[in-house]
């Protein structure tokens, strides 16, 4: 069998087996779900040509098929680069979907704003984000990082959807930052952590994640899965990892406009199991 054709096959065998019943079809608790989710640094919407872009970032997400999103480094009323916007909500409704933000910078308005100045990180969601909690993590004294928690109800099956963006100058607190990960996820599953962890996957500290966690690519994408820098990637630093009830049948680079942020985005079709 050709190698391009198994994704596709493991697809289409997933969703044969996971077909609704009448309890999932009326929104009940019973049955799987396939669900596309991605992870995406949006470099605050400007892409590598220099422009400030949401609605070419919102592009990317509906092109793709996504239903779920983590964003990395979003902006919210957080300084003229990005027009003071609110960019989750600029997001939303360019989809029609649901948001959640984490700021981990987070100011009082300055001169001549009414809006406190924001930066960090959010989700997009097709299907309701029914609770949300933003986490700071280790920082020793570096830019603030967290892990957002959005619960999402999909189709009646709750869903823990994390993203994160992982300290980009030190090894030492990422490793303290993925053990904290993994605490704050914990024993919740179905659950998906998504981010730009700044750091390959050799490095000590994406041990310690997929010593909990499966990454999706391992599990299912083919080729590097490199996505920095976008215009000619080199390094695999934007990475999806669930747990045990979550299975990923594939996983891609979305290389349809590597000119909207300087990372390229990831998405994996999953297949959360049913409660038992």
């Amino acid at each position: 069998m050709s190698y391009r054709l198994l994704p596709a096959l493991l697809v289409l065998i997933s969703t044969f087996f996971v077909m609704p019943t009448a309890a999932t079809a009326h929104g009940g608790h019973g049955g799987a779900r396939v669900v596309d989710v991605m992870t995406f640094n949006i470099h605050h919407a400007q892409g590598t040509d220099g422009v400030l872009d949401l609605q070419r970032v919102a592009d990317v997400i509906e092109a793709s098929g996504a239903d779920v999103v983590g964003l990395q480094e979003v902006d919210r009323h957080y300084s003229a680069r990005s027009g003071w916007v609110d960019q989750p909500a600029v997001l939303a409704a360019l989809l029609g979907w649901h948001a959640a933000y984490g700021a981990n910078l987070d100011s009082p308005p300055p001169a001549g704003q009414t809006e406190r100045s924001q930066y960090g990180t959010a989700v997009l969601s097709r299907y309701p984000i029914v609770a949300s909690e933003n986490t700071h993590l280790y920082n020793a004294g570096k830019e603030q990082r967290g892990l957002l928690r959005a619960t999402i109800d999909v189709r009646g099956q709750r869903l823990d959807f994390f993203t994160t963006h992982l300290e980009h100058t030190s090894q030492d607190i990422r490793l303290h930052q993925t053990a904290e990960i993994v605490d704050l996820v914990g024993e919740k599953d179905p659950a998906i952590v998504v981010g730009d962890v700044n750091a390959y996957p050799d490095a000590p500290e994406i041990a310690t994640l997929t010593a909990a966690f499966d990454d999706a690519w391992e599990v299912a994408g083919h080729g590097s899965g490199y996505t920095y820098p976008a215009e000619g990637p080199h390094g695999r630093i934007d990475n999806l990892y669930v747990t045990d009830r979550v299975r990923p049948v594939t996983a891609e680079v979305v290389t349809a406009d590597p000119v909207a942020s300087d990372h390229l985005p990831v998405v994996s079709r999953v297949v959360i199991a049913p409660r038992r």
